[in-house]
Order: structure tokens, then sequence, then C-alpha cells
């Protein structure tokens, strides 16, 4: 099939050459001219603008987006729109907020336009390994596309969730686990690292829990690569970073009086390794200081 792709970072590069390896053509498109070209060094069909994209395919089109979630999507959508027609496919790959996809999928819907959103798992190995693939679309726009989704996702890894918007639900969901796992891990790990009775090789640690453990995961098994190439971590500074899922989630499970504690903390932790030194830990010392005469660390 021939589509295009809308953004070639990390996860929009890697998906246009496995697509390319798979047999379908691709018209790439992203504001750096030298990341077009690299692609089209690969076999990728180069555009210089939006409009050059819808221009160099054909109905019904499709058009796979992989930009920041927000406003950015908004405003490649409109800058398609012109070039569009009816029946043609927008694929919003990234990880948009849901409600924002079903907003977007009833605005396209009325000018005849559908729209898939592909919640999207699988990092920088998905090049080799392939991409889970959560699905929301018409049972029509996903069967006119699951060419596509086959040749992403590695067998049985792909799924057609529900309608617009289900897709990017249950990616958000996905990360908000993630999040949990994530930092159950990282606990685990600091407190073999901090004991005082032994000195342990987490990378042996990790390499032995990966066989047979009910530990045992990819995480995990990305855990004992990190540690081989840095036991201490030490070229890493603690600051943790979140794009937008695990707190939805949050908010998701408040709005729907699911208590969800393990998500719900595991975001709070990544906003305090923001805090180079934390105000409100201050306040705790000054407290006990004044109370109890309890000794404090003096900045």
């Amino acid at each position: 099939m021939r589509l295009a792709m809308i953004g070639l970072g990390r996860m929009g590069g890697n998906m246009s050459e496995r697509l390319l390896k798979g047999g379908h053509e691709v018209v790439v498109f992203d504001r750096k001219p030298p990341t077009v070209q690299q692609y089209v060094s690969l076999g990728a069909i180069g555009t210089t603008s939006l409009s050059d994209v819808t221009a160099k395919l054909k109905g019904p089109r499709i058009v796979w987006i992989m930009v920041p979630a927000g406003k950015p999507v908004d405003e490649t959508i409109a800058s398609l729109l012109p070039g569009l027609s009816k029946g043609d496919v927008i694929i919003d790959g990234g990880n948009s907020n849901f409600h924002d996809t079903m907003r977007r999928a009833v605005d396209l819907q009325a000018k005849g336009i559908q729209l898939i959103d592909s919640g999207t798992s699988g990092g920088i190995w998905g090049l080799a390994n392939g991409y889970c693939l959560m699905i929301g679309a018409s049972e029509e726009a996903f069967k006119l596309c699951e060419p596509i989704f086959k040749t992403l996702a590695p067998p049985d890894g792909y799924g057609h969730m529900g309608p617009p918007g289900a897709g990017h639900y249950v990616k958000m969901i996905h990360n908000g686990i993630e999040y949990g796992m994530l930092q159950a891990y990282a606990e685990g790990y600091e407190i073999l690292h901090a004991s005082k009775d032994f000195k342990l090789d987490l990378h042996k640690i990790a390499a032995v829990w990966n066989h047979g453990s009910v530990v045992r995961s990819w995480l995990n098994e990305l855990a004992e690569t990190a540690f081989q190439k840095d036991i201490e971590l030490s070229a890493l500074r603690g600051y943790v970073a979140d794009s937008g899922e695990g707190r939805w989630t949050v908010q998701e499970a408040i709005d729907l009086d699911v208590p969800a504690p393990v998500i719900t903390l595991s975001l709070l932790t990544r906003l305090r390794s923001r805090q180079t030194d934390s105000f409100s830990a201050k306040v705790i010392a000054a407290l006990r200081n004044e109370f109890g005469g309890h000794a404090v660390k003096k900045s």
C-alpha cells in the first residue's frame, strides 16, 4: 500500500523503515529536510510540505501522523485538510489524549474523512521486533488499513479496540501500568544497591531474574542491559520526565472512582525526581526541629 508518514523522529522514522522493508510505498515528511533525505535513501518518497504529501497520494489517501500530542496534531490535521477528500484516512499514532481524539474524529467525520487512533508501543526496538498497536477506528477504516498494521506489528501484536478514541484510551492505561512497573523495579534495585550486608551485583541479579523468575520481563531485560553498561548508572541524573499519559490515567481513575494508588504514587515520584531540593522536605525538617529539637542539615 502507499501511505504517508508525517514526523520522522525515533518512532516515525523506524516505523517508516519497517513499512518500506515490508513492501509498502511510504511518502515521508519531516520539518528537517536532511531527515527526509535519510529515508529517501532507503526507498521512501520525499516531500517538501504537507500539501506535497497529499499530492503524492491517491484516494483513498492514508496519512499517518507521528507528532507530539496536543496543538501539533491539530495544526498538522488543519494543514492536511485542503489536500484530502471524502474517504481519506488520517491515523494518529502518537500519544494523544483520547478526549481530543474523539473530538477530532467527529470533526473529520463531518468532512467525510476517517480518523484512526493507533496507540503505539515498542519504542526504539520496534523496528526489529515490531510495534504493539492498539487501534480505535470504524470497521471500514480498520479493514482498509489492516495491511499496514500487519506489517508494523509482530504476530498477534495489533487489535481493533473499538471506535475512534478507544485505541488512545487503551494506550493511556497501558502507560499508566508501565509507570507502576518501572517504579517497582526502581525501588527494588535501589534496596539491593543500598544493602549494608552484601555487595550485590545488580547486573548478575537482573540476568538471573530474567530466567524463570516471576518478575522476568522485557523491562527487566532492559535493566540487565543498562547495568551491564554502567552498574552504578553514574552517567545518569535521576530526573524522570513524563509525557502525559500517566497524568491522564490518574485523572481517569479519579473520574471513575477507581482506586489506583500504585500508578498515582509512581507519577508523584516522577515529579519529585525533578526537584534538586524538595521544599516540602525542608518544611518537614523544620517542623521536626521545632517540635522535637531533631537535628537538621544546613544547606
